[in-house]
């Protein structure tokens, strides 16, 4: 009687063929999936693409089963490589197709890319590209000083230039260079980076309180002084910077040419390919990364013991980068003779468009009259450029 309730229970029976540890890692992972749906629902944390990853992350660590003498789920199994395994999974794996066919060739990054590129205004960025190339340089700190810490840390350079990479607050250059360099610890660093990506706004406003004054908080800027950019100046920008970028970095010409091609639909005022991108692609395949991504995170993965290493460098990488981009903000308040908000430094942090909105957050707290969102985009949008360029150089050098 028993083995037969073990038998339709099964998710439940296999907790009795775990040790204790596996035991409480997988019952953690299912109540920090919950989690993320609360507070996700809550709009505590990103809701488009934290919900799926915690609905995921708790299904998948409940539907634990026995497959061919091992612990399994019928989800999907990233370990696969042989070509008739790869075709079997498939065939088994309700997921497998999503993962291979999107995710194991860095699809499903370029397109987000996409749909970034859509929604991403270039006026500034081309109206004073010192300013926001300055702001985005500084705030790569994270992606450059991280790599040797982890390097002291015992992970090989390839590793560590995948972990380095989370300090550019970019997912989808995250899920690039994760995949080139790193397929192994692909899903614990991708991950760490969508869930610190997601706690930027609760991070960042501590770090710009303890590092800027208050008084430089509240400047108002003059939305006068950005100059008008014609729709033709920024496609011809996106044509030529796409150009260049994939002339110097071919390795990250996919991601480029995925960039570029929203931002050009957008300025070409397009309508029905700019709706298809903004609320299909984008939404679309930062739905599936999501709900992938929870799957993969199963109780097999995070028995890894380098997983707290990870954790604490993808933190630190996102720390230095927002102080390099704070750095930077005051650099440029100094340097504008007192008319630049340093706020806008921490954009150069390129979560797009996350990072410009803690900018303006942050600024409208201390001034109502405080206005620097289209100030913080420049930084925002080079901050993009910088960590695609940085991936490039990483994956180019030790691919």
């Amino acid at each position: 009687m028993i083995d037969q309730l073990a038998r339709v229970f099964e998710g439940v029976s296999t907790f009795g063929q775990m040790d204790a540890t596996t035991v409480a890692i997988r019952i953690a992972l299912i109540a920090l999936g919950l989690l993320l749906i609360y507070l996700s629902a809550k709009e505590i944390l990103d809701p488009l693409i934290l919900m799926p990853m915690g609905l995921a992350m708790a299904l998948v660590n409940g539907a634990i089963l026995t497959m061919d003498g091992r612990l399994t789920n019928l989800f999907v199994d990233p370990m696969l490589a042989k070509p008739d395994d790869v075709l079997n999974g498939m065939q088994i794996f309700f997921l497998q197709p999503v993962y291979n066919l999107t995710f194991s060739n860095s699809l499903i990054a370029c397109l987000v890319f996409m749909g970034i590129g859509v929604i991403t205004d270039l006026d500034f960025l081309i109206a004073r590209p010192f300013t926001s190339m300055l702001i985005a340089v500084a705030a790569e700190l994270g992606s450059i000083l991280t790599f040797p810490l982890a390097v002291a840390f015992g992970f090989t350079y390839k590793e560590a230039a995948a972990i380095a990479i989370v300090g550019g607050a970019d997912g989808p250059m995250v899920l690039f260079t994760s995949l080139e360099l790193a397929k192994h610890l692909f899903v614990p660093i991708s991950v760490v980076a969508y869930v610190y990506l997601s706690i930027t706004y609760a991070i960042y406003p501590y770090m710009i309180k303890l590092f800027v004054p208050k008084h430089m908080q509240g400047i108002v800027m003059d939305l006068r002084s950005i100059p008008k950019v014609s729709s033709r100046q920024k496609l011809a920008f996106a044509v030529l910077a796409g150009t260049v970028l994939s002339l110097l970095f071919p390795v990250a010409a996919p991601l480029f040419a995925s960039f570029f091609i929203g931002v050009i639909v957008k300025e070409a005022d397009i309508p029905r390919y700019r709706k298809f991108l903004d609320e299909v692609v984008l939404t679309g395949s930062s739905f599936f990364l999501g709900f992938v991504l929870g799957a993969l995170l199963s109780v097999s993965v995070v028995t890894d013991p380098r997983i707290v290493l990870i954790m604490i460098l993808g933190m630190v990488a996102l720390l230095v980068s927002g102080i390099g981009g704070l750095i930077a903000g005051v650099v440029t308040y100094w340097l504008s003779g007192g008319k630049t908000n340093p706020l806008i430094g921490i954009a150069g942090v390129s979560c797009m468009p996350t990072t410009a909105k803690v900018a303006q957050k942050c600024a409208f707290a201390v001034n109502k009259r405080a206005v620097i969102l289209p100030f913080a985009m420049g930084p925002n949008v080079a901050g993009v450029i910088t960590t695609a360029i940085i991936a490039g150089i990483y994956v180019g050098l030790l691919r």
